[in-house]
């Protein structure tokens, strides 16, 4: 039987190796992230109804693309639809019922 000892320098790289595998693990990669979003998938991210959903597209405030009898909805237009709808903390705060 053979006893190998460890150092803290072996210890310190193998914490850099492992911390590293998991930051690789757990970021997003690129082909994970969907361009085109299906109508059940906008409802779930924004929290919205179907009927919502509809009206957004009927009012142009949401863009899409239709392809067969499916609606596809661009992620980067979502994300530009919520950046321009923020709301300074002021704002809301001026606006409290008293």
């Amino acid at each position: 039987m053979s006893i190998d000892l460890l150092t803290k320098q072996d210890w310190a790289i193998f914490k850099v190796e492992l911390l590293s595998e998991i930051k690789t693990m757990l970021a997003p990669s690129k082909q994970e992230e969907k361009q085109w979003l299906k109508s059940y998938e906008v409802r779930e991210l924004l929290g919205i109804s179907p009927g919502t959903l509809q009206n957004m597209r009927i009012s142009g405030l949401l863009t899409y693309s239709k392809v067969g009898g499916l609606l596809f909805y661009s992620y980067a237009d979502i994300l530009k639809l919520m950046e321009g709808n923020k709301k300074p903390i002021i704002h809301l705060l001026t606006k409290r019922k008293p």
